[in-house]
């Protein structure tokens, strides 16, 4: 009975690894040029997630700036207040845990042309 458990565990593999929450939709999108500084940052999940690190740099930039106060519960939708931004390209940084555990990290990159 035993070696029928094995190749039924790796049958539920690939399964297995859908169950990570990917990032769906972000607000500002990914390449996109904005004329104005957006209010917030909005990201969407195939799963609630728990948003634990989110940062901006800008192009030129030496070092990424944390942003704060992040959603305090899981969320399948997650909206963080954005800083006032300069014309500039920038890259959003944002990890989560997903509800199986796994960490996720990813970046979207945008830029808000100049007025």
């Amino acid at each position: 009975m035993k070696r029928f458990r094995v190749p039924w565990l790796l049958a539920l593999w690939p399964l297995a690894a859908l169950a990570h929450a990917h990032l769906e939709q972000a607000e500002p999108a990914d390449g996109a040029t904005l004329s104005a500084s957006p209010p917030q940052f909005t990201l969407r999940f195939s799963q609630a997630a728990q948003l634990t690190a989110l940062s901006l740099q800008k192009q030129g930039q030496a070092q990424p700036q944390k942003l704060a106060p992040l959603p305090a519960t899981a969320g399948v939708q997650l909206r963080v207040a954005a800083p006032l931004l300069d014309p500039g390209s920038y890259e959003l940084r944002y990890r989560v845990v997903s509800a199986d555990g796994h960490i996720m990290t990813g970046s979207v990159h945008f830029t808000v042309a100049a007025r």
